[in-house]
């Protein structure tokens, strides 16, 4: 779900935080994924096929384009979530949802997927969009992709949607530092907002919508003083409310190891042995995009050789694409973010 309304709320009061551009803009640049927003898109919009046949064309786009994908799987839900997950699981239509963490036989597939792919994943201890918050935080990417808004609260500087490839499709970034300082209010103080307005971790206080929460948030700058302001009568405040939790999970953020992140080249043969041998997808489609995904790399190789050669690009060749990105201004250590070995592949 996100944060209820807050798109349309930043679009309306704060809309120099909202940029539009195209796939191209994020040449070279490090992006996190909610993995779990990518494979729901698919399974929504061709339900009768495998969700693994998008991912696997999503990545290859990613990759034309030099952008260095990050995949972030959930691990086990805050058990603030539980009521939220209920919700959504029976408005599904399912009978029950992960309330574990163990990753599905779907997930391992995506895990098994992304490795043949080359292409970094990381096993989130709880939600992912947490993980890919503080990933940006600590700059170990430049931005999160993802639908869901709630990774303005947790904190990333940077969201973008619509990340895809299109033609018609106009992705949209968000920038949370140009949203506090338009909305006036600190990260703590734009939580609190978030959780006026609705989120996954707890309920919210029926009959009061997104102005006049922002209007409460700038004026008494804590949930605690808009408790206090505000008519308990038209707008009622739950019984046993837990907005501090919600709070704390926003702001806390995981606690885990900043990764090192390794890219290889696509492993064809076993992609093709993977998804054509065991999931019984064409062989002749997969052939076929792997086939324009190293051309279109050549051509653009050759692009910015050129570019570079006449003194017009300082662009990184593809050559050095496939490297190990570390977190700036410091060695990583290696973290324990799980893969399907809970190994990355070293660079070739």
């Amino acid at each position: 779900m996100g944060i209820t309304k807050l798109a349309e709320l930043i679009r309306s009061d704060a809309p120099d935080a909202v940029s539009y551009k195209e796939i191209g803009d994020y040449t070279g640049k490090v992006i996190a994924l909610d993995t779990s927003i990518v494979v729901n898109q698919f399974r929504a919009a061709t339900p009768l096929l495998s969700p693994l046949t998008g991912l696997f064309f999503r990545t290859l786009t990613f990759l034309e384009h030099d952008i260095k994908p990050v995949f972030v799987f959930d691990g086990k839900p805050p058990r603030e979530k539980t009521p939220a997950l209920k919700k959504r699981a029976a408005a599904a239509g399912w009978n029950s949802f992960n309330r574990t963490g163990i990753a599905s036989s779907q997930t391992r597939d995506c895990l098994q997927l992304l490795k043949h792919l080359g292409v970094p994943v990381i096993q989130a201890p709880g939600d992912a969009e947490a993980l890919c918050a503080h990933l940006v935080r600590e700059g170990t990417v430049d931005a999160v992709a993802s639908e869901d808004m709630d990774t303005l609260p947790f904190g990333a500087s940077a969201v973008i949607r619509q990340l895809n490839a299109k033609r018609d499709s106009e992705v949209t970034e968000y920038s949370l530092p140009k949203l506090l300082e338009k909305l006036q209010i600190n990260q703590e103080e734009f939580v609190d907002l978030c959780i006026l307005l609705g989120c996954d971790y707890c309920e919210k206080i029926h009959g009061l919508g997104p102005k006049k929460a922002l209007k409460l948030i700038q004026k008494h700058r804590t949930i605690e003083n808009v408790v206090l302001h505000i008519n308990r009568e038209t707008h009622p405040v739950p019984d046993l409310w837990k907005y501090k939790e919600a709070r704390k999970i926003f702001l806390d953020g995981p606690q885990t190891p900043t990764p090192e992140l390794i890219w290889t080249e696509p492993d064809e043969e076993a992609v093709v042995e993977f998804l054509c041998h065991t999931k019984r997808v064409k062989e002749e489609r997969i052939r076929n995009r792997m086939k324009t995904f190293r051309t279109l790399r050549e051509n653009r190789r050759e692009e910015r050789e050129n570019e570079k050669t006449a003194g017009r690009s300082k662009q990184t060749c593809m050559k050095d694409f496939f490297r190990v990105t570390r977190k700036r201004e410091q060695t990583m250590e290696t973290a324990d973010s799980l893969s399907v070995n809970k190994k990355r592949p070293k660079s070739k």
